[in-house]
């Protein structure tokens, strides 16, 4: 059986779709079922359940987007930084292995030679380099966090879409946004996220850091060119003129683009699809609902 904290969420609703599809034993859990942010109530509800794993997909990410995480700021640290440690300190406990969704949010640009960002590279975009967004500081004090945890996998998960509209389906977003900000990244979709996330567990890969982002890097107008290819002839997307224009305009807090290297989580023979191919993909199965 496998706990999963977060079962309301964005990422923990994928999660938990996915365990229910495979037929997979799962307990979701909510802050509103159980207080998980406090250490003994969640070493009670281990000891009651006794999963043979859990994940944890909490977290505070901001609505609409991480702007909120400016001005909520409590509550965005206790849910990155915090909680982390709490459930570690659970999990080790009572001798549980687990998995944290983390975030690639904590870079910024790309390696000098312009490759993605490994695993081994320390954090660019955090409280302890630049001018981060808030959430992205708390992201990366939350891997600093969990540092030398036993039976731990970080997941680092990245601007993560699929094929059904939702406030947080980043191919959703530029649907719905009016100016785009022209930028490189690497992104996740959300079901192969989860595939891989579990597989890493049922293979018995080596607990650790893997970036889990699809293959390749693209670029803002890629996407939307293939949203006007396949969802929407006739919008005409339009750009700011730099990331400047778009601080001045549109934003509170800077934003992280960045590129990605996924290549130690393929060489666990963990597949995923080529970026541009699952961007493709989704957009012609689109669900509206």
């Amino acid at each position: 059986m496998i706990v999963v904290l977060g079962r309301t969420g964005y990422v923990g609703g994928e999660f938990a779709r996915f365990f229910d599809s495979q037929g997979i034993d799962f307990c979701g859990v909510s802050r509103r079922d159980v207080d998980y942010t406090d250490r003994d109530t969640l070493i009670g509800l281990l000891r009651e359940t006794k999963p043979e794993f859990l994940v944890n997909a909490a977290g505070y990410t901001g609505k609409p987007n991480v702007d909120a995480c400016e001005i909520h700021k409590a509550e965005c640290l206790d849910g990155n930084t915090v909680l982390p440690g709490v459930i570690r300190e659970a999990c080790e406990e009572t001798k549980i292995p687990w998995g944290h969704v983390s975030s690639g949010c904590i870079y910024s640009g790309a390696r000098p030679d312009g490759s993605g960002f490994r695993e081994i590279d320390e954090p660019n975009f955090s409280f302890r380099t630049n001018n981060c967004s808030f959430y992205s500081g708390t992201k990366a004090l939350g891997e600093e966090v969990l540092h030398g945890a036993k039976d731990c996998y970080l997941w680092r998960l990245r601007i993560p879409f699929n094929s059904q509209n939702s406030e947080r389906n980043y191919l959703s977003k530029l649907m719905r946004y009016d100016t785009l900000l022209e930028a490189t990244n690497s992104i996740s979709h959300l079901g192969e996220f989860v595939n891989a996330a579990w597989q890493c567990w049922t293979k018995r890969v080596e607990p650790g850091i893997y970036n889990v982002t699809n293959p390749g890097k693209i670029t803002t107008r890629q996407v939307a060119a293939m949203i006007k290819k396949h969802m929407l002839p006739e919008k005409e997307f339009r750009f700011f003129d730099d990331e400047d224009q778009f601080m001045q305009i549109a934003a509170k807090t800077p934003r992280s683009n960045c590129v990605m290297d996924c290549s130690k989580l393929l060489g666990t023979g963990i597949k995923l699809t080529a970026v541009d191919e699952a961007i493709e993909n989704s957009l012609k199965t689109w669900r509206r609902a």
